[in-house]
């Protein structure tokens, strides 16, 4: 479970939905209590200190939609004759 708090909670409030790529940095956090039934519960939390949006969930279906066609080729190496361009490094 992520705990984020102030103004980043406002924003990922707005922003962040089911399905979207985070990148996370925080301190873990463990804690108990007593439940109604009188048993020990345990949790362990990530107290968010900093996070960056790295994908939504609409970013990932656009690039479902994308045909395989449309996605240019290396032209810099042709793999049937296994031959290097002149300008290539050998390293």
């Amino acid at each position: 479970n992520l705990v984020v708090r102030n103004k980043a909670a406002e924003l990922c409030e707005k922003y962040l939905s089911k399905g979207d790529k985070i990148y996370v940095e925080g301190r873990i956090k463990s804690r108990q209590w007593q439940s109604e039934d009188g048993s020990t519960k345990h949790t362990t939390e990530i107290q968010v200190t900093e996070f960056t949006f790295l994908s939504t969930k609409k970013d990932s279906e656009n690039n479902k939609q994308i045909p395989a066609a449309d996605v240019p080729k290396n032209t810099n190496f042709d793999p049937e004759n296994n031959v290097l361009p002149i300008n290539d490094l050998p390293f």
